[in-house]
């Protein structure tokens, strides 16, 4: 590549920097401060500091190592995606445990962010699933962690964003399914108070649950959207044959920046909730249930050339039944509503050291970058500060280090660890030098 190459994460921030993929990543990753996925995190967790330029990058190195037909038991080169996983398995009636927004993510990316989907009030994150990881360490040595094994280690690499060890292996438990189809629900909301009323509803019935949200509407219908739940289909349920490959899209071209203005986006958010009908159930194809988005690529350059940030929050449970709707209020009031908002219900946190979820709500937007940005983030920071959330690291770019810190009290515990097996802050990225002050 040339001295001008760049790498840019989903959000499309570039930085200087290039990719170096193969499939040997035991040799790849010796010396490497970071190993990157297939790109899809947000913001700068998978962008190197400024003073390195060139990165491992794992989506070569893809092999299914082992497999229990009895146990559920799989072993992977860290690079193996979860859209490969879900072509592989679904057929044979075996799924991933967790299925998050997007099926462009690599095991090792699971790991690194705990990922988590519309099945955490169920199923926790994707590290609770988790069996044993190979890793090479900051000091070149690769081992093995687990609960039992190194559990420190083990504990931090969940949800700890590539900053413990280059993760080459992982091993988990798949989940048993009846049908490759998926059996849904979808219903139309009027305000943000009977959307969390259908969510504790729905969290006793369906493993599956996401809403999304007109966060411009304001008044008596603030919150109003729409509520999706499902479950795998039984064999009974499901039609004959496994789901056929969905025609996908592509957006064209960048969009300008005026695009995206308060009037369009409204009348989005209009057309999506007047279109819905008032209650729906029925037989769905699982990718656009699951994977909405993946169905157009490139859709990020709808947000122009500046780019996007993605604000991922969790209002924990103990901030009051009034915590989401306080949090789209002041979100309305600095103008940084979204035409996609998602809503869904946490359940407790899991064992990642810094994994997101917490017992509550999370929402989730899109905010195009334009020079109000930081001060709106700095603003819904200070607000979730005080209600006691945080926000999640695989999505953020803007927040601040003294935000963080606040916001974020298992941070220390995360840092000792992170010490005893890295004392010189080897292993680093674009957002721990951001968040952590690490070394540039």
């Amino acid at each position: 590549m040339s001295s001008d190459s760049t790498l840019e994460g989903w959000g499309r921030r570039p930085v200087p920097g290039e990719e170096v993929r193969g499939e040997d990543l035991e040799r790849l990753t010796e010396g490497a401060v970071l190993t990157r996925g297939l790109g899809r995190s947000y913001g700068d967790s998978s962008l190197p500091p400024p003073s390195v330029r060139r990165m491992p990058a794992t989506p070569l190195a893809d092999r299914v190592l082992a497999f229990d037909a009895e146990t559920g038991a799989l072993r992977a080169e860290a690079g193996l995606s979860l859209r490969e996983i879900s072509r592989v398995f679904h057929p044979r009636n075996w799924s991933s445990p967790v299925m998050p927004g997007t099926s462009h993510i690599t095991l090792g990316g699971m790991v690194a962010a705990d990922v988590h989907g519309k099945e955490h009030h169920a199923h926790g994150c994707f590290g609770e699933h988790v069996r044993s990881l190979k890793l090479r360490l900051a000091d070149d040595r690769i081992v093995e962690c687990s609960r039992e094994r190194h559990a420190d280690l083990f504990r931090a690499t969940l949800g700890g964003m590539g900053l413990t060890g280059h993760i080459l292996e992982v091993e988990f438990s798949m989940c048993p399914i009846d049908s490759p189809w998926v059996w849904g629900q979808t219903r139309k909301i009027a305000d943000i108070g009977e959307f969390l009323e259908r969510l504790a509803e729905a969290n006793d019935r369906w493993p599956y649950i996401v809403g999304w949200i007109d966060c411009l509407t304001t008044g008596t219908n603030m919150g109003r959207g729409v509520l999706h739940c499902g479950r795998w289909a039984t064999a009974e349920e499901a039609p004959a044959g496994t789901p056929p490959e969905k025609r996908k899209f592509t957006v064209p071209f960048e969009f300008p920046q005026f695009a995206l203005n308060r009037p369009f986006v409204r009348m989005f958010n209009w057309g999506l909730y007047t279109k819905q009908r008032k209650l729906s159930e029925g037989i769905l194809h699982p990718d656009p249930f699951f994977h909405p988005l993946d169905a157009i690529s490139e859709w990020n350059r709808i947000y122009g050339p500046a780019g996007f940030t993605q604000y991922q929050c969790v209002l924990p449970t103990a901030a009051g039944p009034d915590a989401p709707r306080r949090f789209l209020e002041l979100l309305t009031r600095l103008g940084g509503a979204s035409f996609l908002c998602v809503i869904k219900s946490c359940g407790p946190e899991g064992t990642g050291m810094l994994s997101f979820p917490t017992q509550g709500t999370t929402l989730a937007l899109d905010i195009a970058v334009r020079p109000d940005t930081q001060k709106i983030v700095d603003r819904l920071n200070e607000a979730l500060i005080e209600m006691g959330g945080r926000i999640y690291l695989a999505k953020d770019m803007f927040t601040r280090a003294e935000h963080f810190r606040r916001m974020e009290p298992r941070l220390d515990a995360f840092l000792e660890v992170r010490s005893r097996w890295d004392p010189e802050r080897r292993l680093r990225s674009a957002q721990s030098v951001r968040l952590m002050g690490d070394p540039e």
